[in-house]
């Protein structure tokens, strides 16, 4: 069976502490990419929990390929602009 490749759009607290843990808990799914304005803060949160690919900018993840769905624990205020370019490449969205 195909598994579901998610990339994290962020790496906010609920993400790390509840979201990541649990997705990974899913057995056909892999947690295969993660995001923050901070590519150096993306690698420390993907080293940590896992995860193969880490990228610099949100652009990034969302336009790779490789992601079928995106969790976006953006702040609200971001969670419409992201969640809207996520779908509009294609990706599933929570």
């Amino acid at each position: 069976m195909a598994r579901l490749r998610w990339g994290i759009l962020g790496t906010s607290n609920f993400a790390r502490n509840k979201m990541i843990p649990a997705i990974q808990q899913c057995q056909y799914v892999d947690v295969s990419a993660i995001a923050s304005r901070s590519l150096d803060r993306a690698r420390a949160v993907a080293a940590q929990f896992g995860i193969p690919r880490a990228f610099g900018t949100y652009e990034e993840l969302i336009d790779d390929t490789a992601i079928d769905v995106i969790y976006n624990p953006l702040p609200n205020h971001l969670h419409v602009p992201w969640s809207i370019r996520a779908l509009e490449a294609g990706k599933h969205v929570l």
